[in-house]
């Protein structure tokens, strides 16, 4: 049996062997998605009238790249642990190290804890910066196409919404944002009649959207002719749909892991729908365990190669199993966003399945 000391020289070679394969993997796809992406880009430039510098689409592209990166981390992880399965059975590394007494698990160990690692800092670290670049990607996108569906509009000096209600259309300015567009501070609103006339002018510390109405706190009323009202709480009507409301505050790849639970809550006081934003959150939470998966997998399909041959065929079998894998998930997903399961069983049972069905092919094989 070979001491402590040298099984942890041992964990902590393969470790890194593991961790430079994966980002090795990572940083290529990233390069691909940037190219191909960017000539989506290019297209969409070519398609409008307008002249949108190539150097912005560059930057916007860029913008996009970490929330799109993600995506294919799994894949990056499943990739390079076949690949350095593959590398270490060439060079007769594991011959040696199953020789001197060392189990399958425990150089599978270093490439899960790696992959779990990984994932925690994928999802504390890496989706908030993500986040903050799709949202800014966005801004950007409507800006240089001059997209019309976006509700407000920032500039400078605050943020403006054209709306239309119960009572009539009207004009909302803000000085400032929160919580993705769901509460406005500083609000100063011009209530319109169907005649285009200004029926009253109102002034608020705040105001918070709610199913079909924006609830005003400490609003001042000026109507023609009449004195300034005060009201504690007011009410302004409005035909805002969750749609609508969504396209306003963006994706859910623009909120960043933080925010979401926050963000949720105040979806759903507000009568929202947040199905797609709960999806997202139960996702990020289970993706360490999914790179945990993605290592079990690619030793189950790998480790057989290096015994029995036929490596090259197995190494194409993990890769295909990643992909059932893939579409399982992605079918999940779908279940959960069409209201047909919770948003925490898509992320999990997939997860579990297959890591269930890994476990047991890699005990099967290796303990009899």
């Amino acid at each position: 049996m070979p001491s402590i000391s040298a099984a942890g020289t041992l964990a902590r070679y393969f470790s890194l062997r593991f961790f430079f394969a994966m980002l090795a993997v990572f940083v290529l796809c990233c390069v691909l998605i940037f190219f191909v992406d960017f000539i989506e880009m290019l297209r969409r430039a070519g398609n409008y009238s307008g002249d949108v510098p190539t150097l912005l689409l560059a930057w916007m592209t860029l913008l996009r790249l970490p929330s799109f990166s993600e995506l294919i981390l799994p894949f990056a992880v499943l990739i390079g642990a076949i690949g350095i399965f593959l590398m270490l059975s060439r060079s007769s590394e594991l011959v040696v190290v199953r020789a001197a007494g060392i189990s399958v698990w425990q150089f599978v160990m270093p490439a899960v804890v790696v992959a779990f690692l990984l994932g925690i800092a994928f999802v504390a670290l890496y989706n908030p910066m993500a986040a903050i670049a799709r949202g800014e990607a966005e801004r950007l996108y409507d800006r240089a196409f001059s997209k019309d569906d976006s509700l407000l509009k920032t500039k400078n000096a605050g943020a403006w919404l054209r709306q239309d209600g119960a009572d009539g259309p009207s004009v909302i300015h803000a000085r400032q944002v929160m919580n993705n567009g769901l509460e406005l501070t500083g609000v100063t609103a011009f209530q319109y009649d169907r005649n285009q006339r200004v029926t009253e002018r109102i002034e608020a510390k705040k105001a918070v959207l709610k199913d079909g109405r924006w609830e005003l706190e400490d609003a001042r009323i000026s109507m023609p002719g009449e004195q300034t009202a005060l009201y504690q709480h007011y009410i302004l009507s409005t035909y805002l749909t969750p749609t609508q409301v969504r396209d306003t505050l963006g994706t859910e790849f623009s909120i960043s892991f933080w925010e979401l639970p926050n963000f949720i809550e105040i979806a759903e006081r507000a009568g929202l729908p947040a199905t797609q934003y709960r999806v997202q959150y139960q996702l990020l939470l289970s993706r360490p365990f999914l790179l945990v998966t993605m290592v079990l997998i690619a030793a189950t399909c790998a480790l057989r190669g290096f015994r029995f041959g036929s490596v090259q065929l197995h190494a194409i079998t993990g890769l295909a199993a990643g992909f059932g894998f893939f579409v399982l998930a992605e079918i999940s997903r779908n279940f959960a966003m069409a209201g047909l399961t919770s948003a925490a069983a898509a992320a999990w049972v997939p997860v579990v399945v297959a890591a269930s069905l890994a476990l047991t092919v890699l005990l099967y094989k290796e303990d009899g």
